[in-house]
């Protein structure tokens, strides 16, 4: 077992949750070779430590799409987060807004825009998938704009549902769902109290602001399964290209040849993810995917890299291999679950500790001078 802050805040999760909320969240596709690798691979890179570099001034700071960073790290877009803690959407955003990093809010919330965006001091991203209802795409970007938001996050990876096993075992999905998910809930009392009674409503906050009428846990899966749209290309992005007039961020490249198609389309930025391990199993690691695609179009637009991270030294380690920023996942979601805003708060500031540590013993006084000069080795060497 790999241990770090994120492994602790992960068991205690475990034990808060109904079971059927822990593994949707801790799962990926059919056999989770991918999820594995997702950490394992970033966790065996070996950093270069370097001394007597007099690493008294340290900054961490980083400039990403006209904002300024207190470190390079975002929370990244997870759906249902609202289900892990009382308006878990709200609670999330606040403790990034705290640390000075960007909040990115997903299409599949709980707490709508209207809710999180107020609740903070600072603008937060929006993450928008491609659907076959158009009509909700534009609802979407038009209400995310009235509300501030600054980025758009746009996932591709997800034209078909990946085939997630454990919903199936855990209640999530299955023969007698709902029944399981109530029984679950009832032997859970403080998670029933905190969510289940006072966290209420429990809805997709975005899709029933569109549709007018509560969206429920229930309809969840088939709403999604019945608008993912495996016809998507380059061209049904140009009108949200056009629309939306901030940084936008294509979420879910692993190719370098995707990531040129991206430059040509006019990205602000990439996301390199396999979605967490959580749409097809088998495909690399974001750790090793990274390197080529930084080699690709690295000063072309703003490269962000998500999957697998676990800790600050992971932080460091993607910065390494050529990422600008890095998305964090099921680690703030962990903490979120264990203890609400304070959780992820600390979690962040655990974060910040160890990466300062990585920086002083591998002789980076600033985020720029982490390179590929400050490993061992490339991953796979």
């Amino acid at each position: 077992m790999i241990i770090s802050a994120s492994t602790d805040y992960r068991a205690a999760a475990q034990r808060k949750l109904p079971p059927f909320l822990f593994h949707y969240a801790d799962g990926g596709a059919y056999a989770e070779h991918t999820l594995r690798h997702n950490v394992q691979d970033l966790a065996g890179i070996a950093l270069r430590q370097r001394v007597l570099k007099n690493m008294s001034e340290l900054s961490l700071e980083t400039q990403l799409f006209n904002e300024t960073l207190s470190m390079p790290v975002a929370l990244a877009p997870v759906g249902l987060t609202g289900m892990y803690a009382r308006r878990g959407e709200v609670q999330a955003a606040r403790a990034a807004a705290a640390k000075g990093i960007p909040f990115t809010l997903s299409t599949v919330s709980v707490c709508p825009i209207e809710e999180v965006a107020p609740a903070i001091d600072r603008p937060m991203w929006f993450q928008l998938y491609v659907l076959k209802d158009r009509g909700f795409m534009r609802n979407a970007l038009e209400r995310a704009k009235a509300a501030g938001v600054t980025t758009l996050v746009f996932t591709v990876d997800m034209p078909v549902p990946g085939a997630r096993y454990r919903d199936a075992h855990s209640g999530m999905s299955g023969p007698n769902a709902p029944l399981r998910r109530v029984w679950q809930a009832m032997t859970h009392p403080q998670w029933a109290m905190d969510v289940g009674l006072l966290g209420k409503p429990h809805d997709l906050g975005n899709i029933s602001a569109y549709r007018g009428s509560p969206t429920g846990l229930a309809d969840y899966i088939g709403w999604l399964g019945a608008n993912f749209d495996p016809s998507i290309s380059w061209k049904d992005l140009e009108w949200i290209r056009d629309f939306w007039e901030g940084p936008m961020v294509i979420k879910g490249i692993l190719d370098p040849q995707d990531a040129k198609d991206a430059v040509k389309f006019g990205a602000d930025g990439i996301v390199v993810s396999n979605h967490g391990g959580r749409q097809l199993d088998g495909v690399l690691s974001s750790a090793r995917a990274l390197p080529a695609i930084a080699d690709a179009v690295k000063g072309e637009l703003k490269i962000l890299a998500d999957s697998g991270i676990r800790s600050g030294l992971d932080v460091v380690r993607m910065i390494a291999l050529g990422a600008d920023t890095v998305l964090i996942g099921r680690a703030f979601l962990y903490a979120l679950a264990t203890a609400g805003e304070a959780g992820v708060k600390n979690l962040l500031d655990l974060f910040e500790k160890e990466m300062r540590v990585a920086m002083v013993l591998t002789g980076a006084k600033s985020i720029s001078e982490i390179t590929r000069d400050s490993l061992v080795r490339e991953l796979g060497a």
